[in-house]
């Protein structure tokens, strides 16, 4: 199922709604700027046609007849493209004066009061006082347009650069918000096995209050359960190691009385079931002790004695060769007793699975890492991941409860250690490499 963020979905439909928003105020300030500058224009030809009484005034003075066809000329200084152009004629069409930018026909053939639009020229069209003349007064249409377009960026053009702050704010303030729903996801993703505390109370909305509750409440059920389960574990594996002992040493007794009878057998098939009880009770306590978090603590003491005394016993117990290399001296931090553990059980995974022709590899290097290699067919990424689940064995005939790599890597994350199982080796075509990088101990005095 794809994944989706909240707060991107918040941060988009806002930005939607106020880009819409925008969009249509500005047609709407737009077309109101449109029809207030164009109502503007249009009063300035009103006035400008009043203003022209005065020659209608000079012309009823001196008489008509003399007019030159076209109209006479009036030279006006500073006249450019811009400039409003004008015409005076009579009621008849004859044209008697005209500015020096206005055409020498009249802009309208049929004259009468009003507005009119023509390909170049917005013509206002009025009746002098006298009724003798009427006054035509055009504005060049590239102007008008001109002005029109130029409020209208003004008025629009703002809302269209401050969106991008808009966005910014909209996005910080949204994230901002969601600040009380990250830490709450942050203390959730924080809690695991070995940290069941309560989520501390956090300055949370209303909407969250109740999460946060059914989360506590859920941790505190989650803790009482897994107490309940990792005590009966542990006082179920103590309480069965004395009665197996004890069946242990019984059923070897047995065995010495029963030599060379039929009933050898079955006795030695008993002592090897009882001694795998044990060596389950023995990794069931491990994994209690590494699920209690014990590994966090502990001082500061050297991991490489602590590996070549596992190495011996192994050799003893397992009839097979370990092999060390590298730094002789390895300062970590964290508890020795549960620290042996994660190594035992990754040293006892190495010679019960590894090839019995082909000793154990264990390195310690200066970037404070320790490697274990073992010989076998190469294992799938799919066998090494279930691997490391609780009994959960790959496919192999060797003994084993399937405990060893789980408690190897609760033991690691308590570490703070860096645990890895590669195979084939790096280089190789088989056998398994088990790597963990372990964090530097820095000895304080309270530790010597």
């Amino acid at each position: 199922m794809k994944r989706w963020s909240l707060a991107s979905r918040i941060v988009s439909g806002t930005l939607i709604i106020v880009l819409g928003a925008l969009v249509l105020l500005s047609i709407l300030v737009a077309a109101f700027t449109r029809y207030e500058v164009t109502e503007r224009l249009d009063n300035s030809l009103q006035e400008v046609a009043e203003r022209l009484e005065f020659v209608i005034s000079d012309l009823d003075r001196t008489g008509q007849g003399s007019t030159p066809a076209g109209g006479q000329i009036a030279q006006l200084p500073g006249v450019n493209r811009r400039t409003l152009a004008y015409q005076i004629t009579t009621p008849g069409g004859r044209l008697e004066v005209r500015s020096q930018n206005a055409p020498a026909t009249l802009f309208v053939p049929n004259i009468k009061s009003g507005f009119y639009n023509i390909p170049l020229f917005r013509v206002y069209v009025v009746p002098s006082a006298s009724g003798r003349h009427y006054i035509l007064v055009g504005e060049p249409t590239f102007h008008r347009n001109e002005a029109v377009r130029r409020a209208i960026l003004i008025s629009v053009l703002p809302m269209v650069i401050f969106f991008p702050a808009i966005w910014w704010l909209v996005r910080w303030r949204v994230r901002r918000a969601m600040r009380p729903l990250t830490s709450l996801q942050h203390e959730i993703r924080s809690r695991s096995g070995s940290n069941l505390a309560p989520i501390p109370p956090l300055d949370l909305p209303e909407e969250l209050v109740s999460i946060h509750s059914a989360v506590n409440l859920l941790l505190e059920r989650l803790k009482m359960a897994l107490s309940t389960e990792r005590a009966f574990a542990a006082n179920a594996a103590h309480e069965l190691r004395n009665p197996v002992g004890a069946l242990l040493a019984q059923v070897q007794v047995l065995r010495k009385l029963l030599v060379r009878t039929e009933y050898e057998e079955r006795t030695l098939t008993i002592m090897q079931q009882a001694r795998r009880i044990g060596r389950m009770m023995e990794k069931l306590l491990q994994l209690s002790r590494a699920t209690s978090g014990i590994a966090l603590t502990g001082g500061v003491f050297d991991l490489v004695p602590v590996i070549q005394f596992l190495a011996q016993e192994l050799e003893r117990e397992k009839d097979h060769v370990i092999e060390l290399s590298g730094l002789s001296h390895l300062m970590i931090r964290g508890d020795m007793d549960v620290t042996g553990i994660l190594f035992r059980n990754l040293l006892e995974n190495a010679v019960l699975h590894g090839s019995s022709a082909h000793p154990v590899r264990v390195s310690v290097t200066e970037d404070h890492e320790v490697r274990i290699f073992n010989d076998c067919e190469p294992l799938t990424s799919e066998i090494l991941r279930e691997m490391e689940k609780p009994f959960v064995r790959g496919k192999t005939d060797a003994e084993g409860s399937g405990l060893g790599m789980a408690i190897a890597r609760q033991i690691s994350q308590q570490l703070h250690a860096d645990m890895a199982v590669i195979s084939p080796i790096p280089g190789t075509t088989r056998g398994v490499m088990v790597r963990v990088r372990l964090p530097a101990g820095e000895v304080k005095e309270s530790d010597c």
